[in-house]
């Protein structure tokens, strides 16, 4: 089998949309001949008892899981449960389909492990996603919708793509992520506001019975992250995802003026705000971390501060299809190390 670093020389010479659609078409050949993922899933997936936890009534079998953005329609499902990933995110997906920005929207900083996107929420709408994603649910790993308003919808009217998108969508997964953090969807970062977080919690909670998280933008103040988290847990939310990507354009040499940036750039500013996060709502709401992690040495460090789960995507792109494994058993070793038996032993280790 190639080396994955062999390979992705190969696929780093494609656009980077263009690769990612390579990948997807293979991940694609999972959903119809599954028993191809058999062998995937003895060599990735790490299971140990020790990495399990019960969070939203639901079995985790690992803390690591993909973030919303790499599989937008439930088509890879089966594929990311088989390169041992312990929740899949899909998304993000809004009430009508939708093309996206304009190509090119999907840029490489290679030096830098990272990438820059100004995607702009191509999906193929809630209709389409809700009946793939239903066709597998339940499913063996949980599975979260990330759901946002659709670009041509004014602001005044924005409540009620996500009322939609939560009563479509509800049945199809374990939990919902409310995104208002995009930088790629025109003024969606100005419903970062403790009003209209109040209101759109208050009316969508009492809509479902799965738990309705919060994912917010690395570009602002710990102090506004709190005051934001703190309107929504107090509304309903049921947790926190932090970070999306980010507009600080400083953190690579050659950007592009539009869209976020992800990837290892990312990992101070994020974890800055994440544990700020963590430090006040940490036992109030289930917290999930993301942005710059690629090591089991992060990793680690974000469920030491309070992060029950984390996610990735970009370095999933750089470190290749065994990053959940290498992840998980990183975890492992470093809980031997310091004496954890379990990983429920570890959420929150530095927060006593």
């Amino acid at each position: 089998m190639m080396n994955y670093q062999d390979l992705k020389k190969i696929l780093f010479k494609l656009d980077p949309e263009k690769a990612h659609l390579l990948a997807e078409f293979g991940m694609r050949l999972g959903n119809l001949l599954p028993p191809l993922l058999n062998p995937v899933a003895s060599r990735y997936v790490v299971t140990n008892e020790r990495l399990c936890q019960d969070i939203f009534g639901v079995n985790f079998s690992n803390p690591v899981g993909i973030a919303a953005g790499f599989d937008k329609n439930a088509i890879m499902i089966r594929a990311l449960c088989a390169l041992g990933f312990g929740h899949i995110e899909y998304g993000t997906v809004t009430p009508k389909p939708q093309n996206g920005n304009a190509k090119p929207r999907l840029f490489r900083h290679i030096a830098e492990k990272s990438l820059q996107n100004a995607m702009g929420f191509n999906n193929d709408g809630s209709v389409k996603v809700a009946k793939r994603a239903g066709a597998l649910y339940p499913f063996a790993i949980p599975l979260g919708a990330n759901i946002g308003k659709n670009k041509t919808t004014p602001q005044e009217n924005a409540i009620d793509d996500y009322v939609h998108l939560t009563k479509t969508l509800s049945n199809v997964c374990d939990y919902l992520v409310i995104n208002i953090s995009s930088p790629n969807t025109p003024n969606l970062r100005d419903l970062q506001n403790e009003s209209f977080i109040k209101e759109l919690f208050s009316t969508c909670v009492p809509l479902t019975n799965k738990p309705i998280l919060l994912k917010i933008a690395p570009d602002m103040t710990p102090k506004n992250a709190v005051s934001l988290c703190s309107a929504a847990i107090e509304s309903g939310a049921g947790g926190i995802i932090a970070t999306n990507t980010t507009i600080d354009y400083s953190l690579v040499k050659n950007p592009k003026d539009f869209g976020g940036i992800s990837g290892e750039v990312l990992r101070e500013k994020s974890f800055k705000i994440f544990e700020a996060i963590a430090k006040e709502f940490f036992k109030t709401a289930v917290l999930i971390s993301a942005g710059g992690i690629s090591t089991a040495k992060e990793a680690y460090k974000r469920l030491k501060i309070g992060a029950s789960l984390v996610q990735i995507y970009t370095s999933f792109i750089y470190e290749g299809p065994k990053i959940a494994h290498n992840i998980n058993n990183g975890i492992l070793e470093l809980m031997d190390r310091d004496g954890f038996h379990t990983i429920s032993d570890v959420i929150g280790a530095n927060r006593s």
